[in-house]
C-alpha cells in the first residue's frame, strides 16, 4: 500500500485570509504542487497563488462555440445543398440565411463548454470530501482559512510537510484520512 491509499493530507488552519494567501505562496514556493484552499469568502489573490488559470476556461469557451458553430453551418449547407436541393428561380439556397441558426449555435456550444469546463476544473460534483471528516472544518464557512496538502503532492513527506505547515504559523494541523 502507498500513503496516498491511508492518509488524504494534512490540513493546517489559519485565523486570516492573508495567513491563508501566504501559506499558499510559501507552498508553492516550496515546491508542494497538491493544494486545496478552503475560505468561507472569496479571497482576493488565492486563485492566482495556487497556480490556477483562468485562460483554460477562455480556450474551451473558443473551443466549444468554433464547434457548435461549424456543426451547426456544415448540417444546414449540407441539408440545403446536398440531401435536398431546391432549385427556386434557378437559385440554391444562399448562405446568408444559415447564419442566424449558426450564431445561435456558437453562443449554445461557448456556454456548454464554460458550463461543463468549470465543473471539471472544480472537479465538481462531489458529494463528500475527506476533509469533511475533520471536527474542525466546519469552520470553512464560517470564519476559519484552511490549507490542505495532499498526500499525493510528490513532496509530501508526512512529517517534514506537518513541521513545514506549523512553521507558517497555522493555529492546528491535523492529518487527514482517505
Amino acid at each position: 500500500m502507498n500513503r496516498g491509499e491511508l492518509v488524504h493530507g494534512l490540513l493546517a488552519e489559519f485565523a486570516s485570509a492573508a495567513g491563508l494567501v501566504q501559506a499558499v505562496r510559501a507552498a508553492r514556493g516550496a515546491g508542494y504542487r497538491q493544494l486545496e484552499a478552503y475560505a468561507p469568502m472569496p479571497v482576493e489573490g488565492l486563485a492566482e497563488a495556487l497556480g490556477s488559470r483562468a485562460d483554460r476556461l477562455a480556450g474551451m469557451a473558443l473551443a466549444g462555440g468554433l464547434i457548435g458553430g461549424a456543426s451547426a453551418f456544415l448540417l444546414q449547407w449540407s441539408s440545403a445543398v446536398l440531401s435536398y436541393p431546391l432549385n427556386v428561380g434557378g437559385r440554391t439556397p444562399a448562405w446568408p440565411g444559415l447564419i442566424p441558426s449558426t450564431f445561435e449555435m456558437i453562443i449554445l456550444g461557448a456556454a456548454l463548454a464554460i458550463f461543463f469546463g468549470a465543473l471539471r476544473g472544480g472537479r465538481l460534483p462531489r458529494l463528500y470530501h475527506p476533509v469533511f471528516n475533520d471536527s474542525g472544518f466546519a469552520a470553512a464557512s464560517s470564519d476559519r482559512f484552511f490549507l490542505c496538502i495532499e498526500a499525493a503532492d510528490p513532496k509530501y513527506q508526512g512529517e517534514r510537510t506537518r513541521e513545514f505547515l506549523e512553521s507558517l504559523q497555522a493555529l492546528r494541523v491535523t492529518q487527514v484520512e482517505a
